[in-house]
């Protein structure tokens, strides 16, 4: 049966406020660039721009900040009929700092936003078998009524035999306790066919021990967890999921298969200007060489290119590559 999209994601959106003034430390930044972000929308606008047809299940307020949005998306070409308003709440922002190459603060503000009261009648408007990808990214996992919106997605995906792909999306401060997020996590990932993470998510999501968590700063979205790295892909393996890919920035990533074979596949060394977005990039091209029928390694080298190109950028959906774009750069860096 013919698919109306190729892929829906589900999650945050937000207007992403980056430094002007790149280099500046954050207390010294005297402008800001408005463009829209958050993961489950960088990757419907990056498979977008790559030719895939997507669309985006989330929220926004009745305010200026949702019109922003919608705006961009609607000329970008993402479906934007699953987009909720919800009265009372606001649409989500986030302010960045950029100072390459390692120091990239944010801060969110998601107090009652509105891409986390999407609810299950939000999941049947989509029709989540009509796509050929249903893409979560595990921030909506954080609060109801979007977590019990996703689950209910997720039993709609499997039913229909839809491939589910989870960003494992660990964000702290969107979390009452560390723990909560590697439990949610964890029953998600019984659901979904595909796993995308950093090292540190993976940590996170088999977190048992809160002496195992050190936060470095409240404003950087990611913790520092140390722990045993391979046992938590092997733990997370047992899950059921047919493939755990580990983003690891500028190294390339990996792909850990269920029948035990590991895939390492190399980046492409560049200039970083922003990391943030880089991933959600990688997502976007790994998305299109998976519904493609690309092998592992081929849709994960396309993955990093997109990575790679975007992290030349200063920020994320504004910046995501085109094909002609992806397939250049690729060319020029001795090809797949």
């Amino acid at each position: 049966m013919k698919k109306e999209f190729d892929v829906i994601t589900y999650g945050r959106s937000s207007i992403d406020l980056y430094s002007a003034n790149i280099g500046a430390p954050f207390v010294d930044i005297k402008a800001f660039n408005a463009y829209v972000g958050g993961s489950p929308l960088n990757m419907a606008v990056g498979a977008r721009r790559l030719g895939l047809k997507s669309a985006l299940l989330t929220a926004v307020g009745e305010d200026q900040i949702g019109d922003f949005l919608l705006h961009f998306l609607e000329n970008e070409g993402v479906e934007t009929r699953f987009i909720a308003r919800k009265p009372g709440s606001r649409t989500s922002a986030v302010v960045l700092g950029i100072e390459p190459p390692s120091n990239f603060p944010l801060v969110y503000y998601r107090d009652n936003c509105a891409d986390s009261k999407v609810n299950i009648d939000d999941v049947i408007k989509a029709n989540i078998a009509s796509t050929r990808l249903f893409e979560i990214s595990a921030t909506a996992l954080n609060v109801e009524p979007s977590r019990s919106a996703a689950f209910y997605a997720a039993e709609v995906a499997v039913q229909n035999q839809v491939p589910i792909l989870i960003d494992l999306d660990f964000r702290t401060d969107q979390w009452h306790d560390p723990r909560a997020y590697g439990v949610t996590a964890r029953a998600f990932l019984k659901n979904s066919t595909i796993a995308l993470g950093t090292e540190e998510e993976i940590l996170a999501t088999m977190l048992k021990d809160p002496d195992q968590i050190k936060i470095r700063n409240q404003q950087i979205s990611a913790p520092e967890i140390r722990g045993d790295i391979k046992g938590a892909i092997k733990a997370i393996m047992k899950l059921g999921i047919e493939a755990l890919i580990v983003k690891r920035g500028e190294k390339g990533s990996s792909v850990f298969l269920k029948d035990g074979m590991i895939i390492d596949v190399p980046g492409f060394p560049i200039e970083v200007v922003n990391v943030l977005g880089a991933g959600d990039a990688f997502a976007s091209g790994f998305i299109y060489g998976y519904l493609n029928g690309w092998d592992w390694y081929k849709s994960c080298r396309m993955g990093n290119a997109c990575g790679a190109i975007l992290v030349t950028k200063p920020g994320c959906s504004n910046f995501n590559p085109t094909l002609p774009e992806v397939m250049s750069f690729v060319d020029g860096k001795g090809g797949f």
